[in-house]
């Protein structure tokens, strides 16, 4: 079985998932749990929870790579969920590594690019800014198709049942930036965007998108955020031979 030093994966995650073009994010990107000196299975996961961790645990995963990690903007203290989680992890000798806007930006391994390969649509440029810095992606279809006909690709690929608004537009240029990226729906305008595609719903954007009439597909915050860290598994399997799976914890939303 393949194995790998703690911090050898650790250097290696962080200069290829360029953790410093993110400086102001939220997240505490990289390492924030730190378990056994060597690694032999990585898991690959969306939410850093009790669910996920007692599911690596079975698997027998000794590296878990979450893009919602437990540490946001720092600890206020070890107790209540955080310290049962942070237990269960310890106890398990599993390190937690946590990707968030990186990996919704990656122009290889992101969920954002990564949307657009599997719907088949040709990048076309950046998109969506946040902390100022493009986090999503444009995209074209090959030829103009019906909000229909676009929604059902969607479904079928991520395996959802999207919540759409059709303000009459053909579906040519698409902005898409997973999870919860509907304030991107004040790039549409300037870029030429005639649908916009992210994943939790959201009031605000309505009268936004009505008046700029950009049709909006969500799909689900869950299910468009699931193609980095699957993308990071492939990748690290390739390149460092390690034994890696996903742990799939869907929670509908």
């Amino acid at each position: 079985m393949t194995a790998i030093g703690l911090r050898k994966l650790v250097a290696f995650l962080d200069s290829e998932l360029s953790l410093s073009e993110f400086p102001k994010d939220d997240s505490i990107n990289g390492l924030q749990v730190e378990g056994g000196e060597r690694v032999t299975k990585i898991g690959l996961a969306v939410d850093a929870c009790e669910e996920t961790f007692e599911m690596a645990k079975e698997k027998h995963v000794d590296f878990l790579l979450v893009h919602h990690g437990l540490i946001w903007g720092g600890l206020k203290s070890v107790s209540g969920v955080t310290g049962r989680r942070i237990k269960t992890l310890l106890d398990s000798a599993i390190s937690l590594y946590a990707c968030h806007l990186p990996l919704d930006w990656h122009p290889r391994y992101g969920n954002n690019a990564e949307l657009l390969r599997v719907l088949s649509l040709r990048k076309t440029g950046e998109f969506g800014e946040y902390h100022g810095k493009r986090i999503g992606y444009r995209g074209m279809t090959k030829t103009p198709v019906s909000m229909t006909e676009f929604v059902k690709r969607v479904d079928k690929t991520l395996k959802v049942r999207s919540w759409y608004v059709d303000f009459g537009r053909k579906v040519r240029n698409i902005g898409v930036v997973s999870g919860g990226g509907w304030s991107a729906i004040h790039d549409a305008e300037d870029l030429g965007i005639d649908t916009f595609l992210t994943g939790e719903a959201s009031h605000s954007a309505y009268h936004l998108a009505k008046e700029m009439k950009v049709n909006l597909v969500f799909s689900g915050h869950y299910a468009t955020e699931t193609f980095g860290v699957k993308a990071v598994g492939k990748m690290l399997k390739k390149k460092l031979g390690l034994a890696v799976e996903f742990i799939d914890s869907p929670t509908g939303l």
